[in-house]
């Protein structure tokens, strides 16, 4: 295995990850805010499950993010 290729592959893939993820979280919380589901201010409880299932891997990682 070319362990340059594979690193740069896995920081290419992570990169798409939190890109697509911050724009469809902060589009989700204005929408709901628009709404009026959702107050101004607190946090919200995310989680996100990193899964590649060739290898059996399933990781849930748990966080909040701040709305204040």
């Amino acid at each position: 295995m070319d362990e340059d290729v594979f690193n740069m592959s896995i920081r290419k893939f992570l990169k798409k990850v939190g890109v697509t993820s911050q724009r469809e979280i902060e589009q989700a919380v204005r929408d709901a805010m628009a709404a009026g589901h959702l107050a101004d201010g607190g946090a919200l409880k995310a989680r996100v499950v990193l899964t590649i299932p060739e290898i059996g891997l399933e990781v849930p990682i748990d966080g909040a993010i701040e709305t204040r």
